[in-house]
């Protein structure tokens, strides 16, 4: 089996049909849409909506009833979150930030977390001010 670096969608797809190993740009974020995350979390019992902006960017704006854990404090995510197998559906302002929590927080043991991106493409309503 070859190892391929994909340019292009389709050449993707032609990697993945040949069976060649594929590394490609389009992975590297690899979260469900911010609106379609929301959906699902307020569709999902016990869960929790993780925001891992700064505090500042969070009193800014933030989606209704999310924890603020900033990605510099993520190891401190057990004090507010204390049940490591509780949905988890984490999202920041562009969708790296996510990504970078969900690989620190499954370290620490959360098994059930979900990228879903960033607050920047998100369509409902946002809160000001802290909870």
């Amino acid at each position: 089996m070859k190892r391929r670096y994909a340019e292009t969608e389709s050449s993707v797809m032609k990697c993945r049909k040949e069976g060649d190993v594929v590394v490609s740009i389009f992975n590297i974020f690899n979260h469900m849409d911010t609106n379609t995350g929301v959906e699902k979390y307020l569709n999902t019992e016990n869960a929790v909506l993780l925001d891992v902006r700064t505090k500042e960017e969070y009193e800014a704006g933030h989606i209704e009833n999310s924890v603020n854990i900033p990605l510099q404090s993520i190891e401190t995510a057990s004090e507010k979150i204390t049940d490591k197998n509780i949905p988890l559906f984490v999202y920041c302002q562009s969708g790296a930030r996510s990504k970078k929590a969900t690989d620190a927080l499954k370290a620490i043991g959360y098994v059930n977390i979900t990228n879903i991106g960033g607050i920047s493409k998100y369509h409902g309503k946002l809160i000001k001010g802290s909870l």
